[in-house]
């Protein structure tokens, strides 16, 4: 699928050859840091190790490295008087939480666009791009993002016909929250050259009525025109939103974001970003196809920028009936989902990713995509990749038949999932595939239990992007407002330890950088999430109430609700 602009919208160790160097102790650390240190104490510190679980003080030498952990008194021995001081005043601090997937550059563009977020029905959308289209001029395209049916009293997606009443001059193309589905009034449809005779794309798909009339929903590879009306911004225009979007989420919390369908344009943007101290979190990109020479060179790195990973779609969303299946689709028997890649194709990819030390990032939600995914990837790890360290990925991996779960751990492939889809996508996955198949549905423990890499992200801007959500989702496995369902099956849920992993220690493992961040350790960088509240021991519901105090990336604090 081509990686437009509004594609992003919508939405090593090898190749050294040579050791990392171990952790340096305490007392060597201690030995030569400067003056200039930092000692953070006066609430609870979680290290993300089991062993200390916890300590009391934690000092972060003048380059952002941790000096020392353990009590107060302990960490400042041999240290002189100045060193400046952090009261955490009764606050938690985690090693820094990160996102494992998500699009950085839409996360921006959200805050700047008609966001639809929080439509909760036809009638109330329509209302919307009326409103909007009152404040247009006339044949001006109407753009937003952002909205889901699921919940809408009318149980179903928005028509045309629904529309075209308030819009007839002005193109309407509203994309949904997924990023794999879109609406478009009539005005759009004209103007992108579609009518109903139009033929279905290859991995896209153009919903028709009984008549066969185009109502106004296009999937995946279909939305291509469509999505061709909406102007593509310069570069001032993408910087803005790339910076707008690293603010957000240090603001939240996040001190990185594994950065998903990257067009390799942005690369030379982000570099330029942060030698301008404007973009203050980390960042570990995987580009569209395009950029496999990138991924190769790692141009455009910085200290804080990764450039190393490839992103590949298999499928299309579960929502939008994109996601590619074994089986028919429960609620459409007479569609399975879309194959957005084929085999011989995709090896030969994979073999060029193997070759140039690159990580692969499989998009795969449907049960049949990620069989696919995992045994292609298999297959080409081993005749091409035996001796290599590329931890290539599943993004998402929603949907796994059971027997298929040990394929993951068989060829050392990480499950990048997303915990706010689960409890999102069961209200109304039931009814997509039916109970027998949500038995490997979002099954992040037994994952976990056979040894499996988990990584845990939001998929922002398609849900929130909260590290709070995410946490909550994994470990207490329930809607938002504490519901659940048939076949939500509790027993996938994670421990508060299991979830914290998945979000500090296993991102760090995920972009090759374990020895560097991840957990709170001396020599490591010191990358702090602290929140108002001990997200391991406060109630479940009361995780969704916490708040991000402050973020620290690399000693310096880059977001603080405190003076």
């Amino acid at each position: 699928m081509k990686n437009l602009w509004v594609s992003i919208f919508l939405l090593g160790l090898v190749a050294c050859g040579n050791e990392e160097p171990a952790p340096e102790s305490s007392e060597e650390v201690k030995a030569k840091a400067p003056s200039a240190a930092t000692l953070y104490k006066g609430g609870t510190i979680y290290t993300g190790l089991e062993t200390p679980f916890t300590v009391a003080a934690v000092l972060v030498d003048a380059d952002g490295r941790i000096a020392a952990t353990g009590d107060e008194d302990e960490v400042l021995t041999g240290i002189s008087d100045d060193v400046a001081r952090v009261d955490l005043a009764g606050a938690t601090m985690f090693p820094g939480f990160v996102d494992g997937h998500a699009h950085l550059i839409g996360i921006g563009q959200r805050e700047l666009v008609l966001d639809l977020s929080s439509t909760a029905s036809v009638s109330e959308l329509v209302e919307q791009i009326a409103s909007e289209v009152e404040d247009a001029q006339s044949g001006a395209v109407v753009f937003g993002r952002g909205w889901i049916e699921t919940g809408w009293p009318e149980n179903r997606m928005p028509r045309a016909l629904d529309v075209d009443v308030v819009s007839r001059d002005n193109p309407v193309v509203l994309i949904r929250a997924d990023g794999h589905a879109l609406f478009a009034n009539t005005a759009a449809m004209q103007a992108a050259g579609i009518d109903d005779s139009t033929p279905n794309p290859d991995g896209g798909s153009i919903e028709r009525d009984e008549t066969g009339a185009a109502t106004g929903i296009f999937v995946d590879n279909a939305m291509g025109p469509l999505v061709a009306l909406i102007d593509s911004p310069g570069e001032a225009e993408r910087e803005a939103a790339l910076s707008l979007g690293a603010m957000v989420y240090a603001e939240r919390g996040w001190t990185g974001l594994h950065n998903m369908s990257v067009d390799p344009a942005d690369a030379p943007l982000m570099q330029r970003l942060d030698g301008d101290g404007r973009l203050p979190v980390r960042v570990h990109n995987a580009f569209d196809p395009a950029g496999m020479d990138l991924a190769i060179s790692r141009a455009h790195e910085t200290d804080t920028i990764q450039n190393r990973a490839v992103k590949i779609y298999m499928d299309g969303a579960l929502g939008s009936r994109g996601a590619l299946l074994f089986d028919p689709y429960t609620d459409r028997p007479d569609i399975s989902g879309l194959a957005l890649r084929q085999r011989e194709e995709t090896l030969d990819l994979l073999k060029s990713a193997a070759a140039g030390d690159v990580q692969i990032a499989f998009h795969a939600i449907g049960d049949k995509a990620n069989y696919n995914a995992l045994t292609w990837m298999g297959e080409t790890l081993s005749s091409e990749g035996e001796s290599l360290d590329l931890r290539w990925r599943v993004e998402h991996a929603q949907i796994v038949r059971p027997q298929d779960i040990p394929l993951f751990t068989e060829y050392g492939i990480i499950a990048s999932m997303q915990p706010s889809h689960a409890i999102g996508d069961l209200k109304f996955a039931p009814a997509r595939l039916g109970t027998n198949r949500l038995r490997g549905a979002y099954a992040w423990s037994s994952l976990i239990n056979q040894n499996t890499v988990l990584v845990s992200g939001s998929d922002a801007p398609v849900e929130v992007g909260s590290p709070l959500i995410e946490f909550y989702a994994a470990t207490i496995r329930k809607a938002l407002d504490g519901t659940s369902g048939d076949g939500w099956h509790p027993e996938e849920a994670l421990s508060r330890f299991e979830a914290l992993k998945s979000l500090t220690s296993a991102p760090a493992y995920a972009s090759f950088q374990e020895d560097e961040l991840g957990t709170i350790e001396v020599g490591k960088w010191a990358d702090f999430s602290v929140f108002d509240r001990d997200l391991m021991t406060i109630p479940g519901p009361e995780i969704l109430q916490a708040k991000a105090v402050m973020t620290v990336v690399a000693g310096e604090k880059v977001a603080s609700s405190t003076p």
